[in-house]
């Protein structure tokens, strides 16, 4: 007998097994960044790749890009680099152009 799938579960006959979750998310890793520097301005990119799921170059990237589009500066205190997130900025797609960062982050505030 042959497994079935019904709302995203399989079963044969009683036994019961979770399928694999898919690997897409539903925000990018620019927002995992974003964040990730808005709930600590201070995390270093390394921590932020731990969080992300990516590599280290790769936040590194993101970082620059998200500096380019001034959604973020970077501020150096002694060693460390300080992230403010620019949340006024409106994003860039006109789906949601008329909405903030700032609009996004709420939705993902910890307090």
């Amino acid at each position: 007998m042959t497994p079935n799938q019904v709302s995203g579960v399989l079963y044969r006959e009683s036994q019961i097994m979770e399928t694999p979750r898919s690997s897409w998310t539903f925000l990018t890793n620019h927002s995992h960044v974003l964040i990730c520097l808005d709930r600590d301005p201070e995390m270093r990119l390394r921590d932020v790749a731990t969080a992300v799921g990516i590599t280290e170059r790769a936040a590194q990237r993101i970082v620059k890009e998200l500096e380019e589009a001034q959604a973020i500066t970077r501020q150096k205190v002694g060693r460390r680099n300080v992230y403010v997130v620019n949340k006024s900025l409106h994003f860039r797609h006109e789906l949601e152009a008329s909405r903030t960062i700032g609009d996004l982050l709420v939705l993902f505030a910890t307090e």
